[in-house]
């Protein structure tokens, strides 16, 4: 602690940082998110606080420049970080040309989304090349609003960009200025459907760089075991043909020549009205004496802007009964960008537990000589699994 700075209280951390151009310094309790240190430490009321679960949108303020959600973000994590809420916005000239035309096309009732709009809309008039409706529909469909339809929001920001584009200012481009929250910097390529290897003709890169031989820490972990009705050498031997695991996993796609260590490819996902398509590349190692392995990769989805970085690592044992095998698997995920303000743990785990499924079948199809059937999510089964096992969770715990 710095001389003269009395200590903080018992239950209480120091927190510094710096909002709307002024350097503050206050205590809060270590669980205190952004939203609450805002509102009731230093009075700034105009964040407002909706469903406190990240999906509303209403708490949208700037953390560093990108919007994040208030309701979301530990603020002993904003140590040091620059905040700007919808009050630092008073005099900034993109939010006053925001407010005069959200005025004059009526794109606002009773306001309470209003200025977590205003701080999504201003991201969007800065970066958006051109006023599309389609990218500002997509780039405002984080916010929620229960008044308006929406319609006099987007004419709002498609009239302002479209008068700053005629007016010679030119969006904010590069990694720096990538759209999407805090840590969506995985630059501006545009979105395009994976397409198998037979069908390119060179080896596509990630759209984000990663160092995947340097130390990962997730931020999320979960265990997941596979039984077959196979040995475990017979197992083994099929999870270092990266072809044909890529075949089995559900939305796989490699993207090039792939290398005993080394893979390029994708995984194409969509439930409900998310969908994601990750391009990068995945590390691989193997152990043949211990029969395990691990595979750590990298990848975005340039369309959502959205990025992920995990690891898998796996053991083959003998299984229960003679000449079976069972596979553990250690997952480990760290998922940023838009997807991340609604992805929950619980969730990602019941859905990789769905997807762990098909991939087992798939593959004990191939052990079996088998072809595995077509790679591909199938949405409508996935979510109806998903929605049994939550039913039967609480009815066990009822």
């Amino acid at each position: 602690m710095s001389a003269g700075l009395a200590e903080p209280a018992a239950g209480r951390i120091a927190l510094s940082l710096t909002v709307n151009g002024r350097f503050r310094r206050i205590e809060a309790e270590p669980r205190s998110h952004l939203g609450d240190v805002l509102r009731e430490h230093l009075d700034l009321t105009g964040t407002h606080l909706g469903c406190e679960h990240g999906v509303c949108g209403a708490c949208t303020v700037l953390l560093d420049g990108e919007p994040a959600r208030a309701c979301l973000t530990f603020a002993g994590a904003c140590a040091g970080a620059s905040v700007t809420t919808i009050e630092g916005l008073d005099d900034d000239p993109v939010a006053a040309e925001l407010r005069a035309a959200f005025n004059r096309e009526h794109a606002l009732q009773c306001g309470y989304c209003t200025p977590g709009m205003l701080v999504a809309a201003r991201d969007l008039v800065l970066r958006l090349p051109d006023a599309d409706e389609r990218r500002i529909r997509i780039g405002l469909s984080g916010n929620l609003c229960r008044c308006t339809g929406y319609a006099g929001i987007v004419r709002a920001v498609m009239s302002v960009i479209a008068a700053r584009r005629a007016g010679g200012i030119a969006p904010e481009a590069g990694a720096a200025r990538a759209l999407g929250p805090v840590g969506a910097r995985i630059g501006e390529a545009v979105a395009a459907p994976l397409r198998p290897l037979a069908e390119r003709p060179a080896s596509l890169a990630p759209a984000m760089s990663q160092d995947l031989a340097g130390a990962f820490e997730p931020a999320h972990r979960f265990t997941q075991a596979i039984d077959f009705v196979h040995p475990p050498d017979a197992v083994f031997a099929l999870l270092g043909d990266i072809k044909a695991v890529a075949a089995c996993l559900p939305g796989a796609v490699l993207t090039g020549k792939p290398a005993p260590d080394m893979a390029e490819g994708g995984l194409q996902v969509r439930i409900g009205p998310i969908a994601a398509t990750f391009r990068g590349r995945a590390r691989i190692e193997r152990d043949e004496a211990a029969l395990s392995g691990r595979v750590r990769g990298a990848g975005s989805d340039a369309g959502g802007r959205s990025a992920t970085e995990g690891e898998i690592r796996y053991r083959v044992a003998p299984g229960e009964a003679p000449g079976t095998a069972r596979v553990t698997l250690d997952v480990g995920y760290t998922l940023t960008g838009p997807l991340a303000q609604f992805g929950r743990p619980g969730l990602v785990r019941d859905l990789a537990g769905r997807i762990a499924a098909d991939f087992a079948r798939n593959l004990d199809a191939c052990l079996s000589g088998i072809a595995p059937p077509a790679s591909g999510l199938n949405p409508l089964r996935l979510l109806l699994g998903l929605v049994r096992a939550r039913i039967a969770a609480w009815l066990g715990r009822s």
